[in-house]
């Protein structure tokens, strides 16, 4: 892949949606002309392993999925980041984040990307309301805040529903995740 245009990095976590991933992130962002490296928590990984949707992203990217970490000494397979994008982050993901808990290879990548100003973070949680209603929802999203992370979230952009009770095939904000992708690329707030 050559380096002539910015490398988006795109962690993918085990939330519904994250199938569709390949078709509404990686496949506009080529178009615009970012590189696309694609980390998946260990979780999503498999889901996707279970059908085509891992080699399709990978072709669709350039570069390999990563899930797994590699080995010391290894070098990476994905070149420098100038933007880092988590969609679909499950509330696991979102609360470990928050935390500093890197137990797997795509939070290790974004706690060292957390606070880093050279490199935005963007974040979807993709939630429901019992999540939200969890006593630490507010303090981990004021962590991240804190850091900078920009927060793909609110009433337009996802709704939340109760456990069970959302509209069946409800897409994911892919077009928001992307214009804030581009907004951070551009360095607006």
């Amino acid at each position: 892949m050559s380096r002539s245009g910015p490398v988006v990095g795109l962690v993918g976590c085990a939330a519904g949606g994250v199938e569709t991933a390949c078709e509404s992130f990686v496949r506009p962002a080529r178009a615009r002309g970012w590189g696309v490296a694609v980390t998946l928590t260990p979780t999503a990984g498999s889901w996707l392993a279970g059908s085509d949707e891992l080699a399709t992203l990978q072709d669709a990217a350039g570069l390999p999925v990563r899930v797994h970490p590699r080995a010391p000494g290894e070098r990476s397979p994905h070149p420098p980041l100038d933007c880092c994008v988590v969609a679909p982050a499950s509330a696991n993901s979102v609360a470990k984040l928050a935390l500093g808990i890197g137990d797997n290879q795509a939070l290790t990548m974004l706690c060292e990307l957390l606070g880093n100003p050279a490199i935005p973070l963007v974040v979807f949680p993709r939630v429901n309301a019992a999540h939200t209603r969890h006593p630490a929802w507010p303090g981990h999203l004021a962590v991240l805040r804190a850091a900078g992370v920009r927060l793909i979230e609110g009433p337009g952009v996802w709704d939340l529903h109760e456990p069970g009770q959302a509209p069946s095939n409800r897409p994911l904000p892919w077009d928001t995740i992307l214009a804030a992708t581009e907004y951070a690329l551009d360095g607006r707030p």
